[in-house]
């Protein structure tokens, strides 16, 4: 371990395959494809083949019990250096980011000289399970000596409902709500119109498409499957079309649409991160640095707080640590689970009462310019493959800032379980 000062830690290089609505372009591929692919894609770009990297971290968050080492797996495939370690974790919609976080901390201490973040979904292979009674009759014939065993142990525990799967669910295990429902529990609270909802989704729409058109995704998005673009983006849109749409959890007075929620996605994403002297060691470029990083929690069991506000914490402490006001940034990128979350979590800054309540702060952090939001896109348009969003996120703004030629960007991703994944970036 390097006990001198930490390190500068650079963001080298993005990669990703273009995102994808569930059930469409990549309905017959996996998770471990996707990112073995994604991870080559990443390899081929920076010239990597057969290199020995620190460390590869990330996940998936719908991941079959196959995929129990699955990022290691793909590293195998990648052409990296079959000697580099490797290992999953899982934050939710949070992985990606959170797996940059650690890659970053080891650079930083010295302890590794680079590394890459990143993670894959699909909503497409969902692991369905087997019915609990189901599984244990076949693991008791499994474990049965005799064939007459074997019939006992079917006989004596198989029901024809065990044959029913068990299909995966988006909601939260200790509320039985989805996200969608705890969003809007969330809109209702601080007043979020649907119009204003829609309003922040066609911007996504719209600010994705003239990136494309004006090429600034061409180095961090590659051609896979016939896709040239994430093909949830809807260049036709309009807040008349949208605002056709029913409410999604109460059709009757819900805000909350299809329209201006994320879409259920597959794809993937692999950010490659280092110190200085290794990026110019290499002879490969430093679009940005990763300067900070911060996580939170929220109780949002009886709906105190809302399920994805944990950002509106984790924020205002990283910024106390970096002596840094809301306003002290040329970008924002705050993930677009649902257009409301957005507009919630900009509201509970601007809230006096929230941040004197909740934040103990005797001034609020105050308005942002809307102008620097998602200046390309989020995940509305973009789609929303939990574990990859991270990866996405990350390799935007680090463009973003190389293209600007200097400035500083905050991250903000919200995640279920009432958590928040944050980061700020500079160059």
């Amino acid at each position: 371990m390097n006990n001198s000062s930490p390190r500068q830690v650079a963001i080298v290089a993005a990669n990703r395959i273009p995102f994808a609505r569930s059930n469409t372009a990549y309905a017959q591929l996996s998770n471990k494809q996707m990112l073995t692919d994604t991870l080559s894609g990443l390899v081929d770009k920076c010239g990597l083949q057969g290199e020995l990297l620190g460390e590869v971290v990330g996940g998936a968050v719908m991941k079959h019990a196959r995929d129990w080492n699955l990022v290691r797996e793909c590293v195998l495939s990648s052409g990296l250096h079959p000697h580099t370690p490797a290992y999953d974790i899982q934050q939710a919609c949070g992985t990606g980011l959170e797996a940059a976080i650690l890659v970053a901390n080891k650079i930083a201490l010295g302890q590794i000289d680079a590394g890459i973040a990143c993670g894959s979904d699909t909503t497409s292979d969902a692991p369905i399970a087997v019915n609990r009674g189901l599984q244990r009759a076949m693991m008791n014939f499994n474990g049965a000596r005799t064939r007459r065993e074997k019939v006992k142990a079917l006989a004596s525990m198989l029901r024809p409902r065990h044959l029913i799967p068990e299909i995966p669910v988006n909601a939260e295990p200790r509320t039985g709500k989805s996200m969608g429902q705890h969003a809007q529990i969330t809109a209702d609270r601080y007043g979020i119109s649907r119009r204003a909802q829609d309003e922040l989704a066609l911007q996504s729409h719209r600010n994705l498409a003239r990136a494309y058109d004006e090429s600034f995704f061409d180095d961090l998005v590659m051609p896979y499957h016939g896709l040239q673009r994430d093909n949830n983006l809807r260049t036709d849109t309009s807040l008349e079309k949208m605002g056709q749409l029913k409410g999604a959890f109460d059709s009757a007075k819900g805000t909350i649409t299809a329209a201006n929620s994320s879409p259920l996605t597959d794809g993937a994403s692999a950010v490659l991160l280092a110190s200085e002297e290794w990026a110019k060691r290499k002879g490969l470029p430093i679009l940005a640095y990763m300067v900070a990083g911060e996580v939170a929690a929220v109780d949002f069991i009886d709906e105190r707080e809302g399920l994805l506000m944990a950002p509106a914490y984790a924020v205002p402490r990283m910024l106390d640590k970096l002596n840094l006001s809301l306003q002290d940034f040329d970008f924002y990128e705050i993930h677009e689970a649902f257009a409301a979350v957005v507009l919630c979590t900009l509201a509970s800054w601007e809230s006096p009462e929230f941040c004197r309540e909740k934040l103990g702060r005797d001034q609020p952090l105050g308005a942002i310019d809307r102008n620097r939001l998602n200046v390309n896109g989020s995940s509305i348009a973009a789609g929303h493959p939990f574990a990859a969003t991270g990866g996405r996120v990350l390799g935007t703004l680090a463009k973003l800032l190389s293209e600007s030629g200097g400035g500083r960007g905050l991250i903000s991703i919200c995640a279920a379980g009432g958590q928040g994944v944050t980061a700020v970036l500079e160059r």
